[in-house]
């Protein structure tokens, strides 16, 4: 499979989720609370997008398969997607675009706050998440701000946690796996720089 195809197939794939959800919808299959369920499940998949985006860079250490990378990029838009249409249906269906409304809400209610930073975070990755921003920013400059996926990755989690009224089970193994994805990183990292000085030593 070529690159071209391989983004093609991703993109035709990660819209599945949200199709459904449409289905469901015409169909009357969400249940009793349709919102509600549409809600919960485009922020639910917003986060497997996420740990999907995380887990790019350890697949490709581990496999050697280098053109993971190329669909990492577009995973994180999916991240977006998802946690927009997460965040348009609080505005619209559950504080229908009251701005004092959603104030409130955001300084009464914990869970929306971490929430809507959260979401906010998201913003700048976008924004610069084309080639052109990366050679306007620099390559250093561009991984400083987009380690903020870090920050998201653990603020969603808590997030989760925090909205799941009784079994917390779900949002824990969530937790579970995106702090063996950050370890990961970090070992990595501490092992380059180990290796840097060692031959800073030796020179």
């Amino acid at each position: 499979m070529t690159v071209k195809q391989l983004k093609i197939v991703v993109f035709i794939t990660s819209l599945v989720p949200v199709c459904l959800l449409i289905f469901g919808l015409l169909t009357n299959k969400l249940g009793v609370n349709p919102i509600e369920t549409l809600t919960r499940e485009t922020g639910l998949w917003a986060l497997k997008f996420l740990v999907l985006t995380l887990a790019i860079t350890p697949l490709r250490w581990l496999t050697g398969w280098n053109v993971l990378v190329s669909i990492r990029r577009m995973l994180g838009l999916y991240v977006f997607f998802y946690a927009l249409i997460h965040m348009l249906l609080y505005l619209w269906l559950d504080q229908f675009f009251d701005i004092n409304e959603i104030i409130k809400d955001i300084i009464k209610r914990p869970f929306i706050t971490i929430g809507f930073f959260t979401f906010s975070s998201l913003i700048p990755l976008v924004m610069t998440s084309n080639n052109a921003m990366v050679k306007k920013l620099g390559g250093k400059r561009w991984k400083r701000l987009h380690k903020l996926t870090y920050f998201i990755a653990v603020a969603s989690c808590v997030h989760f946690y925090m909205l799941v009224k009784a079994d917390k089970f779900e949002p824990l193994m969530y937790g579970l796996v995106i702090a063996i994805l950050l370890a990961v990183r970090l070992y990595k990292s501490m092992s380059k720089t180990s290796v840097a000085k060692v031959a800073v030593a030796r020179s």
